[in-house]
């Protein structure tokens, strides 16, 4: 099936790159054609399946780079996952990717779940059995044992344990590895947040072994120890990247240069209620740690966005309310559109099958209204998603 998007305008790339008047022709899941509309009408074949937006603008489909498709986003979600048999978290897990794409959202990275539940979803909607966007799974974290997420089943102690963690997870198929080197605020009873949990030989290890798959390494990591010991073993990306100490920040230059230097993107992974969260840790203490993400990133550290969805408060529906964290702390609306699509896919190495518009990617396109280069609230007026060429209307959406 041939399928004819138009729109008033099309941001076909970085820096708010567009085109008035213009159309991307889509066949099998794929970018046929994109270009003025005039032109790709005339080029494509007779009578395709139509969405005309004349007062929209077309751009290519928005990536969260942080998610947990197996957490609910309540009070308490780990009681609720630890309570809850496979097929029930397995429903709740396709409801939540349902609510991700009708934001907007083509591509996710599921960064945790359990017994390979984000593997399965991921080849339920690559089937066309389950509507969602694209799902990137890690699979189970590997983590100390009583670490941060070990209720998730990846506790791994010593060199033999943690290569049998990752070949686990390589066996099941995931897309990335998952490691937590330092503790984190939802696992109950664990380290803290500001402790290391591997050693620089342990992280190394996991690098490694995910290279010998192929695959790249995120690293959770809050504090300084973590963060540094996770840039010095190799991984891809840093999630949070807090640079937290016992007793306050400890930020090491030298290694914000090293991460700049060799392209190791920091996914802050900022809840849709970051402002919730200001004020519960502290309006100064908050402003000081989003000072350092504005800090590295005129470092020229890669800034990347996701909204760590599944833990408390963290919603799945509040993609634009995430990306308000980013004009917090000074980026632009083009910068932040740059940053959800084209800079996020550089970042998770698939820039050469999504972020942008162009012919031969696939078909992940997003429609709003209005304009989200001048004003990011458009992006919460959304028209239609098209996830690997599958169109999609979100309820309530109208208006052309």
């Amino acid at each position: 099936m041939h399928v004819l998007v138009s729109a008033g305008q099309m941001i076909t790339g970085p820096g708010g790159r567009r085109l008035c008047d213009a159309a991307v022709l889509v066949r099998d899941g794929v970018i046929a054609d994109a270009g003025h509309r005039a032109d790709v009408e005339r080029r494509a074949p007779r009578a395709p399946f139509r969405y005309d937006f004349p007062r929209g603008t077309l751009l290519p489909g928005l990536i969260d780079s942080h998610v947990h498709l197996a957490l609910d986003a309540g009070a308490d979600p780990v009681t609720t996952l630890c309570a809850a048999d496979d097929a029930d978290v397995r429903r709740g897990m396709a409801e939540r990717a349902l609510l991700l794409l009708g934001t907007g959202v083509t591509t996710v990275r599921d960064l945790g779940d359990r017994n390979g539940l984000a593997a399965a979803l991921r080849d339920e909607i690559v089937a066309g059995r389950l509507p969602g966007p694209r799902v990137l799974t890690a699979g189970t974290p590997v983590t100390a044992p009583g670490g941060h997420c070990w209720f998730l089943g990846g506790e791994a102690a010593g060199a033999d344990e943690i290569r049998a963690t990752v070949r686990e997870n390589v066996r099941r198929g995931v897309d990335l590895v998952k490691v937590m080197a330092t503790g984190g605020g939802i696992t109950k009873d664990g380290p803290p947040i500001w402790a290391a949990q591997f050693t620089e030989d342990e992280l190394r290890l996991v690098v490694a072994e995910a290279r010998a798959a192929g695959l790249p390494v995120a690293a959770h990591a809050h504090a300084t120890e973590g963060i540094v010991a996770a840039v010095a073993a190799g991984v891809s990306t840093v999630e949070h990247c807090t640079w937290l100490a016992r007793d306050g920040f400890d930020v090491r230059d030298d290694v914000v240069a090293e991460m700049a230097a060799r392209g190791v993107a920091v996914c802050p992974a900022a809840s849709p209620d970051w402002r919730g969260f200001a004020r519960r840790f502290g309006p100064e203490r908050a402003e000081e740690m989003f000072g350092r993400l504005r800090w590295m990133r005129d470092r020229g550290v890669r800034l990347i966005a996701g909204t760590d969805a599944g833990v408390g408060g963290a919603v799945f529906d509040g993609f634009v309310s995430s990306l308000e964290f980013f004009e917090h702390i000074g980026c632009s609306p083009t910068e932040i559109v740059d940053l959800a699509t084209v800079e996020s896919a550089r970042a998770l190495g698939i820039d050469n099958e999504t972020g942008s518009i162009r012919p031969g990617l696939r078909a992940d396109l997003l429609v709003v209204a209005g304009d989200p280069t001048r004003d990011l609230q458009a992006l919460r007026e959304v028209r239609l998603v098209v996830a690997a060429g599958r169109p999609h209307v979100p309820e309530g959406a109208t208006g052309s």
